[in-house]
């Protein structure tokens, strides 16, 4: 029978585990470098600002083996909330026990608290793995694109 995962708010405790979650993330999307002191910044950031919801995914050891966020935004085109959801991603040895749906599920019910009217989320063109997950849960391709100018 698979270990009881616990899925919950991520908390200041949980930064190491999430930033090393973030390493191995960022290693398969082309359009990141991981820099630990800045996703560590930016974690702090989300969880100190009052609009995201960083949830964890941890074992009975209380070790961080997943993690998803959520931030609100304004949607003119809902005419309300939207919630952005980043960060998806659950240790290589963890995946396959249904870790992933329940985060991308708990981050989905915590939008819909907020009255978010739509989830959106961005995903590597080459994650081909991260791309069925998100069709097996119902998410379907848009014509959008990302483009993204540094500041």
């Amino acid at each position: 029978m698979p270990e009881a995962v616990v899925i919950r708010p991520a908390e200041y405790a949980d930064l190491s585990g999430l930033v090393c979650l973030l390493e191995a993330l960022f290693s398969l999307e082309e359009d990141f470098r991981f820099n630990p002191a800045k996703q560590r910044r930016g974690l702090e950031m989300m969880l100190n600002n009052g609009r995201g919801r960083i949830l964890t995914a941890c074992n009975a050891n209380g070790t961080v083996v997943g993690m998803c966020s959520g931030q609100l935004t304004i949607s003119t085109a809902e005419g309300g909330p939207a919630v952005l959801i980043e960060d998806v991603v659950v240790h290589k040895d963890w995946r396959g026990q249904g870790i992933g749906a329940r985060l991308m599920n708990e981050i989905s019910q915590w939008a819909q608290e907020n009255r978010a009217q739509r989830l959106q989320l961005l995903a590597d063109v080459d994650n081909s793995a991260a791309l069925d997950f998100y069709a097996h849960l119902g998410w379907r391709k848009t014509q959008l694109i990302c483009l993204r100018n540094r500041m």
